[in-house]
C-alpha cells in the first residue's frame, strides 16, 4: 500500500509539471520542450511521502509549504508512515521460545483470542502453546515438560478388596438366649431367702430361696404313700396309684429331678422345699422378699449369663446393603475407650425405625470378665467388604466429578489423555469402584487431574461425549 501511495504521488507531480511545460511553450512560441524528470533516488535514500502540518493539524500537502504562521510543513517518509493495519495473528518469537498459538477462556468456555485479552469478570485469557492444544476431539494434550513440572502420576487400573468402614452408635444389651425367669407353678409361701439382693452371682443349683406350697405337700405326700403300698406286694398294690405317676406330679410343679429321686430313696416328708438357681449368672432382676405369699407364674428371679452380650446398633438405611451377617465390626465402649472389642454381626432386624430410618444390627461380643453392662453406650465400626470378592477400582483423587458426571483422565502416552466417563459404586480405604468405563491394566492419571484440566480445554475435550448423549 505505501508503494502505491508513492507511484500516485509521484503520477500528479509529474502531471503538474507536464501543464507549466505546455503552458511554458505556447507562452515562448517555440515547440514543445522536451519534458525532463528527475531520475529516482538511490535504494539508501528514504522517500517523501507527503508534507504534514507542523502544529498536528489535519492538512497534508503533496510538496513542500508553509502554514499561516510561517512554519514548514514537516516530511512524511515511507518508513515513518503510522498504519492501522490490525496486528499479525501469530507474533514471531525468539528461536527456542514456545510459539502461542491462541489465549482461551479461563473458565474452560469454547471461546479463544489471537490475542491476550480479559474476560467479562477481569480474568486473563489463558495461553495455548504450539503442543498443547488438543489433538482431537476425545484427547488432551499437555507438553510432556509440563506434566513433568505439575507433578503428575498415572498408575494401572487394578481389581481389589474394599473395605468400607461403616460407623455407628449402638448399645449393650443381654443375650436373650442366656436368660432365665424363676417361678412357682404352685401357690406357696416364702419362709427364707437365700439370693436377697439384686446383681449378686449364682450358680446353677445353689438355693434361692426356701418356700412351703401345700400343693408340693400333697404330691410328696402322694408318692411316699404309693412306694408304702408297692413295698406291700402286687395284692396290696389296689389304689391303681405308682410310683411313677406320683414322681411325674412332683416333676409337674417344678421339682428337680434330683430332689424327687432323693426324697422317694429316703422316705422323709420335708414341709419346705429349697428352690435351686435353674442356671448361671447374674441375678438383675429380684420381685420376691422374705415372708411373701407367691402366686404361681409370678416372675420372683430374672438371671442373665453376661459372659457374652449383645451390641445392638443403629445402622443409617442407605448403609445396610454394604453390612452382610457373618461381617467383622470393632466396638469401642464409651467406658472402655482404649480396648476395642472384635464382635460378628448374627442378625439385622427385619423392621426400619420410622423416627430415625434406621436398622438395628445385632453384633455378638464376648465378656468373659463381666465388664461391659447392659445399657453401655458404644460406637461399631463395620468393616463392610472385608469378606467380598476383588473389584475394579481407583484412587479418589482420580476422579474428576462436576456433579453431573464423573471423569477419569486415562493416560495415552506423550502426553496425551483421554477423559473417559465411569460409573462409580462402593469407596473404601482411598479408592472407589468403577462399575463401568475402565478394564484392568488401563493407566490413569492419579494426581494433579485438576492441574491437567486448567491447563487444556477439558470442555473441548468432553464435547464429543455430549454431542452423543444428545443423540441418544
Amino acid at each position: 500500500m505505501t508503494k502505491t501511495r508513492a507511484v500516485l504521488i509521484l503520477s500528479l507531480v509529474i502531471a503538474a509539471g507536464a501543464v507549466a511545460s505546455y503552458g511554458y511553450s505556447h507562452r515562448s512560441g517555440g515547440a514543445l520542450a522536451t519534458l525532463s524528470v528527475a531520475p529516482p533516488a538511490a535504494a539508501a535514500e528514504r522517500t517523501i511521502l507527503y508534507y504534514r502540518d507542523p502544529a498536528g493539524a489535519p492538512f497534508w500537502s503533496a510538496t513542500p509549504k508553509n502554514d499561516a504562521q510561517g512554519r514548514a510543513f514537516v516530511p512524511v517518509y515511507d518508513d515513518a508512515e503510522p498504519t492501522f493495519d490490525p496486528p499479525p495473528a501469530q507474533p514471531k518469537t525468539a528461536q527456542g521460545e514456545r510459539k502461542i498459538l491462541y489465549y482461551r477462556n479461563p473458565m474452560g468456555l469454547p471461546d479463544t483470542s489471537p490475542a491476550p485479552k480479559r474476560d467479562s469478570m477481569g480474568m486473563d485469557y489463558i495461553a495455548v502453546y504450539e503442543g498443547d492444544e488438543p489433538s482431537d476431539g476425545k484427547t488432551i494434550k499437555v507438553s510432556l515438560d509440563r506434566v513433568q513440572r505439575s507433578g503428575v502420576r498415572t498408575e494401572p487400573v487394578q481389581a481389589r478388596v474394599l473395605i468400607r468402614p461403616l460407623r455407628a452408635v449402638g448399645t449393650v444389651a443381654i443375650d436373650e438366649r442366656r436368660a432365665t425367669i424363676v417361678t412357682m407353678r404352685s401357690d406357696g409361701y416364702v419362709e427364707d431367702l437365700f439370693v436377697n439382693t439384686t446383681g449378686q452371682h449364682v450358680r446353677a443349683g445353689e438355693p434361692l430361696f426356701r418356700v412351703y406350697s401345700s400343693d408340693i405337700q400333697q404330691a410328696i405326700s402322694d408318692l411316699l404313700v404309693t412306694k408304702n403300698w408297692s413295698q406291700r406286694g402286687p395284692a396290696e398294690a389296689g389304689s391303681g396309684k405308682s410310683i411313677e405317676g406320683a414322681m411325674q406330679r412332683l416333676r409337674n410343679l417344678g421339682l428337680s429331678e434330683s430332689r424327687i429321686r432323693e426324697i422317694r430313696d429316703s422316705g422323709a416328708n420335708p414341709r419346705t422345699i429349697d428352690w435351686p438357681a435353674p442356671a448361671d449368672g447374674t441375678v438383675i432382676v429380684k420381685r420376691i422378699i422374705n415372708g411373701q405369699r407367691v402366686v404361681a407364674g409370678d416372675e420372683l428371679y430374672r438371671i442373665v449369663d453376661l459372659t457374652n452380650v449383645w451390641v445392638i446398633a443403629d445402622v443409617a438405611e442407605g448403609d445396610l446393603a454394604d453390612i452382610k451377617l457373618g461381617a467383622p465390626a470393632s466396638v469401642t465402649f464409651r467406658a472402655y475407650r482404649s480396648q476395642p472389642v472384635e464382635g460378628v454381626v448374627t442378625f439385622i432386624y427385619p423392621e426400619v425405625r420410622t423416627e430415625t430410618r434406621t436398622v438395628r444390627v445385632r453384633i455378638e461380643v464376648a465378656n468373659p470378665d463381666e465388664r461391659l453392662k447392659p445399657d453401655m453406650y458404644a460406637d461399631v465400626v463395620f468393616h463392610a467388604g472385608a469378606d467380598g470378592s476383588p473389584v475394579t477400582a481407583v484412587p479418589t483423587g482420580a476422579i474428576i466429578d462436576n456433579g453431573t458426571r464423573q471423569i477419569v483422565l486415562v493416560a495415552k502416552g506423550d502426553g496425551r489423555f483421554e477423559p473417559r466417563p465411569v460409573k462409580l459404586g462402593r469407596r473404601g480405604d482411598g479408592h472407589v469402584e468403577i462399575t463401568e468405563g475402565l478394564k484392568p491394566g488401563e493407566e490413569i492419571v492419579t494426581t494433579a487431574t485438576f492441574l491437567i484440566d486448567a491447563e487444556s480445554n477439558l470442555q473441548t475435550a468432553l464435547k464429543t461425549f455430549t454431542e452423543q448423549e444428545q443423540a441418544k
